[in-house]
């Protein structure tokens, strides 16, 4: 299945969430389904401890670009005394890039998403 080209990245906040939106509507097959994933998964919002598994989780599953989209709809109203931002959540993917989060902090979110429906064997 041919990829859908992602919008480049934008730099401030309002236009990345309208541009994640537009991604979403664009590409309405697993990058929505992941969304919907994660706002099922994580209903009253990401705890700090499965920010690196979840990074890690999505990583495998989308480009770097979808990571930062899908990472910047479900956190950006998480804090708003220390705001998300597209560099923060880059930052973090490089991060986890260079130091995999354990097998049990994967396990424990990819355990999360699979109880709404990640298919884990599909795109795990």
């Amino acid at each position: 299945m041919p990829e859908t080209p992602m919008p480049e990245t934008p730099t401030n906040e309002t236009a990345m969430n309208e541009t994640a939106e537009a991604a979403w509507a664009a590409s309405p097959s697993f990058f929505q389904s992941v969304l919907g994933w994660l706002h099922s998964g994580y209903p009253d919002g990401v705890p700090r401890t499965d920010y690196y598994p979840l990074l890690a989780l999505l990583k495998r599953s989308l480009s770097e670009d979808e990571v930062v989209q899908a990472t910047f709809t479900v956190l950006k109203d998480s804090d708003p005394d220390d705001p998300v931002t597209a560099e923060r959540i880059r930052e973090a993917i490089r991060e986890v890039v260079e130091k995999e989060p354990t097998p049990d902090e994967i396990n424990q979110v990819a355990g999360r998403l699979a109880m709404v429906g990640w298919p884990l064997a599909g795109h795990g």
